[in-house]
């Protein structure tokens, strides 16, 4: 029970998290690509990919406390759906060109922003390694 506290805390904070990112946003989706969106969800590719690595690879994070960082605020704060949603707009606006880029950009971005979150929390974890081993 108390692991979906935690994920419905993250998953307020998290949606809040993303109005406010999406209303400071100067790329108002006009019909072209919604770069807002496409921000948002490789910020959190990259936020839950790094944090993932560093709760599994050195911190011993209590599971209920990643669920509600990863599923809850970072599941929240991404969104496959409006993704799917924009796309679907682009297409049906007789814009497929903008709405492939969308998807192409959006996976591949998507996941650098992860391939750069595990690289650096493993930077992280070979410092500190680097640094206790210097120590003892």
């Amino acid at each position: 029970m108390r692991k979906y506290i935690y994920i419905s805390i993250g998953g307020a904070v998290g949606a809040v998290l993303r109005a406010g990112a999406r209303d400071l946003s100067a790329l108002d989706f006009d019909g072209k690509i919604p770069y807002d969106t496409l921000i948002i969800n490789i910020i959190g590719c990259f936020i839950l990919a790094l944090f993932l690595t560093i709760a599994f690879e050195i911190l011993e994070i209590d599971a209920d406390i990643r669920m509600g960082l990863s599923t809850g605020l970072l599941g929240a704060f991404t969104t496959f759906s409006t993704f799917c949603r924009e796309t679907v707009e682009l297409i049906w606006s007789g814009q497929p060109l903008p709405a492939f880029i969308y998807v192409a950009l959006s996976i591949g971005l998507g996941f650098l922003g992860a391939f750069f979150g595990v690289v650096l929390a493993r930077k992280v974890v070979a410092g500190l390694e680097n640094r206790i081993a210097e120590g003892s």
